[in-house]
Order: structure tokens, then sequence, then C-alpha cells
């Protein structure tokens, strides 16, 4: 089921036959001919995503080359209609009238698959996949200019960079959801279109549509970004730019939204956005046929997760709700979250307890899975009426968490997505005993920040708990904590004075730990950086013989 990651208040049942075209998913063999070249990007990349590639070190391959134009135009000689076509999985999508078109096109040489992804004879349900739900208006917060939001960035220590002035700046996210119901008129968007922030729009479900006119979600989704309401709510990156894509269509769960879901990720790529939010998750649809089970949760199964991967290849940081699914019998994490590229993101409440809702990893394959987690337990968040209001799902973690990582990556611009995703993971709270629940915990920006750069912290602020002996160091280092000490696990990382990272240890938990074998580390001076589940100190140690 393809349910937009917000828990449902109710359901109504009552259904309705709805007649149109078959939705057809045509994959090719190769991209033989192509009028392409690895050595000409610029004409199917925009400037900007070629910038993002050469930075990170990734080169143009195969996947970045646009669909051979001759096996396009040769389906295109049929009674069917272009909708999009896929460069990374190799494919088109067409609608037709004809029911039957993959008895036609699989004996084509150059075509090794035909799926109908919806049929023209739908049971349109008047189901929606989320209700809007406000659990109650955001109750007054007089301490911040963040109001009632102040929980929501301040749980990962968002305003240790924002008080920095780090509030996404330079960055574009790519926002891949339903619908972005009045987000050109509501107040917690106002500083968007002010400071035209909204890059562009594009609608993958109906082009002709009124775009602004659609559902609601995408636009809560964005507040918990984009949104600058001082004094009720300030999203986690109010300074970032936006692409605003609609991918999914509310009135229906047919797999073919998976294929939507890749061409606005392409999109995304192609004009050069450096983080996609994808609120959305797929695993049965109204075309049982089409069904997902658990084993598909594998990180490279999906359509739509083999599509985040090669997006998180291509030097994007891909977040990716990880589902409301644990109260239901699907009970498990969501594609695409489940991709071994993704961030996957769980829900926590605000006292930092596992969402009731949130769906459980880990992945088929045994990764730990979600990743992270955020609140997503009574988030703050624009609601369609014009209220700030509390609402509920992954659907909210998970753009709570993007935002967040935009700063981080405003920060450290010459970091790699890897190098992001990494400091995330590794600053979590359950980083060193993570779970299927919200696996590496809550990421936490101070600490995310000093793995990134371990001489960004205070030495003389972080040390005070931790006694490091002798120093000058020449065989052997003692570290002993003052106070009472709880952790499972104790990690040390050595770094050179220019931050790169020269030695890893890891202990079990202990008041004291005797550090050895340091007779074979060069002589000078580093910093060593003390983690443990709660806090992390760095110390400078100077290495004789």
């Amino acid at each position: 089921m393809t349910r937009y990651i917000i828990l449902l208040i109710f359901s109504l049942t009552i259904c309705t036959q709805a007649f149109g075209q078959n939705f057809y998913w045509i994959a090719f063999t190769d991209k033989n001919g192509t009028e392409y070249s690895f050595s000409s990007p610029g004409a199917y990349l925009s400037e900007r995503a070629i910038q993002r590639r050469i930075q990170q070190n990734i080169p143009i391959d195969s996947l970045d080359l646009p669909v051979n134009k001759t096996y396009i135009d040769s389906v295109l000689t049929l009674d069917v209609v272009y909708v999009h076509s896929s460069k990374w999985l190799n494919g088109m999508t067409v609608k037709t009238e004809m029911d039957q078109l993959d008895t036609l096109l699989l004996p084509w040489s150059f075509i090794s698959e035909v799926q109908k992804t919806k049929p023209g004879q739908t049971t349109k349900s008047a189901t929606r996949k989320f209700a809007e739900e406000m659990v109650s208006e955001a109750e007054p917060i007089d301490t911040s200019v963040y109001g009632a939001s102040v929980y929501q960035v301040g749980m990962m220590e968002g305003q240790f960079l924002h008080n920095m002035g780090y509030k996404g700046d330079g960055i574009q996210i790519a926002v891949l959801d339903a619908g972005f119901l009045k987000a050109n008129e509501l107040p917690a968007f106002d500083s968007l279109w002010a400071n035209n922030q909204v890059l562009g729009t594009r609608d993958f479900v109906d082009p002709q549509s009124d775009f602004y006119s659609t559902n609601y979600h995408g636009m809560s989704v964005l507040s918990c970004m984009g949104g600058n309401y001082p004094g009720k709510l300030i999203g986690t990156a109010p300074e970032a730019s936006y692409w605003l894509l609609r991918s999914e269509d509310n009135n229906s769960e047919y797999i073919l939204e998976e294929d939507n879901w890749v061409a606005a990720a392409e999109f995304a790529d192609s004009v050069g956005a450096d983080i996609i939010n994808s609120s959305l998750g797929y695993s049965t649809f109204d075309d049982q046929q089409t069904n997902h089970i658990y084993a598909d949760m594998d990180g490279k199964t999906t359509r739509v997760t083999k599509a985040a991967n090669v997006a998180a290849s291509r030097g994007m940081l891909v977040f990716a709700s990880a589902g409301n699914e644990r109260d239901n019998s699907w009970f498990r994490i969501v594609a695409p979250s489940d991709g071994t590229g993704v961030i996957g993101v769980g829900a926590v409440d605000k006292n930092l307890y596992p969402a009731y809702f949130s769906s459980a990893g880990p992945a088929a394959d045994g990764a730990i899975k979600p990743n992270l987690a955020a609140l997503g337990y009574r988030s703050i968040v624009q609601l369609s009426g014009g209220a700030i209001g509390q609402s509920n799902g992954t659907s909210f973690s998970s753009p709570i968490l993007a935002g967040i990582a935009a700063c981080l990556w405003q920060r450290y611009p010459g970091k790699s997505a890897t190098e992001i995703k990494d400091a995330l993971e590794k600053s979590g709270s359950k980083y060193f005993s993570p779970d299927s629940l919200v696996g590496y915990g809550i990421p936490n920006m101070r600490t995310a920040s000093a793995i990134l750069d371990p001489l960004s912290i205070n030495v003389s602020k972080t040390n005070n708990r931790w006694k490091v002996f002798p120093n000058p160091v020449a065989d052997y280092l003692v570290l002993e904590q003052n106070g009472m000490f709880s952790s499972s696990e104790v990690q040390l990382d050595l770094y050179t004075i220019d931050g790169r990272l020269k030695k890893q240890w890891v202990y079990p938990g202990a008041q004291r730990i005797e550090v050895n074998n340091w007779a074979a580390i060069e002589n000078g001076l580093y910093i060593l950086r003390i983690r443990t589940a709660t806090e992390t100190a760095t110390v400078k140690v100077n290495k004789i013989k």
C-alpha cells in the first residue's frame, strides 16, 4: 500500500468505478546508439548537477545518459502517449487505451520488460491516503522564536547550527510529495516567496493541474523545513531553496506512482538539487498483483528503491520516511527507505521514545533500518486551514532531519554526501547500540560537527569530565571519567592536527580505560575524540618516544 506517511484518522469506504487509459512501464535492454556522450554532459545535466559530481569525484557514467530516443520514438509509433522516461532504470512510461500492450511489445528486441502500472478501469476509493490530522493547535511557547517547534529543532541540537548562521542558505532541497495546497499563500511560507527560495515546481501526476490546489501533504512537509513563522514555527532549514515536485496521486494506489517518483528524482538530480526529501512510501497497492512483500525491502529490489540508490550515488542526500506501519499488518519499513544509500527516518515523541506507529526495521537483508529518527509524534506543522498545529507521522520526522542536514552541509560544503550521512549516523544517540525502531537514534548537530571537523570543538569545554594521562604519551594512555559512568561503550578517534583520522579504538564502558600500543604511532600533536552514547569530548595529546 502506498501510504502518505502521516497517521490516518479515519477512512471512508465508498468506491466508484473509474475508467481511463492504461499506464505501462516499458524497460529497454540497452542505450546503444544514444546521441549523448560522457564528454558533453551539459546536454542532459545542469551546470550545478555537473559541479556536484565534480566536487565529490563522481564520474559521469551510463546511468546519466538519457534513454535512446530511437527506442522511445519506435514505441510512440503505436497508439500510445508518452508520460515520462527514466535514464537511471532505462525505460519509459506510456498511457494507452490498449489493454495488452505487453503482448505487442515484448517480442521487440530492444524491450526487456512491459508492466501494466495502472489499469484503465480502476476502483477509485473515496478513502484518502492520509487525512490532515490536527491533534491540537500548537501550544504557545513564549521563550523562543521557534515557538512550539523548538522541540523538534532542539532535539537534534539544531540551534547549535542556526545560532552560528547556518540555516540552509545555498542548499537546494527537492520535496517529492502529493501536493502543496496553498503553499503560495499560507503565512509560514512568506519568507520563501519574498526571498525567491522556491526555485520551481513540476507535476508528474497531472502536468495540467492547478499546482497549489492539489493535496495538502507536501505543504505541511515543506513547513517542517522551510517554515518561518516567528513565535509559532521555524523550520529546520528556513533559508534553503526548494523544488516542489508532485509525484503522488492522492486518489489511487498503483505502482505507477513509483515511476512518477523516479521521474521526479531524476529531475531533482538534473537541476542540481543537493537533497531529496520523500515523505512517501510503497508496499502494497490497489492492484494486488503488483504488491511488494517484506523480502523486497532489501535495499535494492523495488524500482523506487533502485532509483533512490542511484540518486544517492549521484552525490545527493536522500531522506525517506520509514513509514507508519508498525500499528498494522505490514509492520515493517516501506520503500524507498530501505535503500542502501537512503537515510530512512523513523519517528519519536518529545520524550525520545519511538512513536507507536513508526515502521520497524531492519531491512530484509538485515541492514540497520531506519537509519535515524526525529520528532514525528505531535510535530509542529503548517495546516491547510492557516493554523499552526500538531500532526503525526514519519512524513514529518524525515523533513525535520533533512532540513537540519542542509544546515550541516552548509557549514561543511567541502564534504561529500557520504561524509554528511556518515556523520549524521555516527552522531546518533544509539550509535553504539542501534535497533530496529530508531536505527542509530536521534542525530546531534554538535557531535556531527565534531566528527566532520574535530578542530571545531572547544577542547577546554568538552574534556571537563575526562582525565587523560600521561600527556605527553609514549607507550600507553589512561582515560578516567569523573562522576557516574553509564555508557556501554566508548569509542576513541585519533586525528592528526589537520583533521585526518589516524586510528580508532572501541572499548567496553568503564570508569578507567587503558589504551596501549602507542609506540607505533608517529610522534606529533594529535586530537583524541572520546565518544560515548551521551557525550563527545576532545583533548589534545602529544605523542613522544
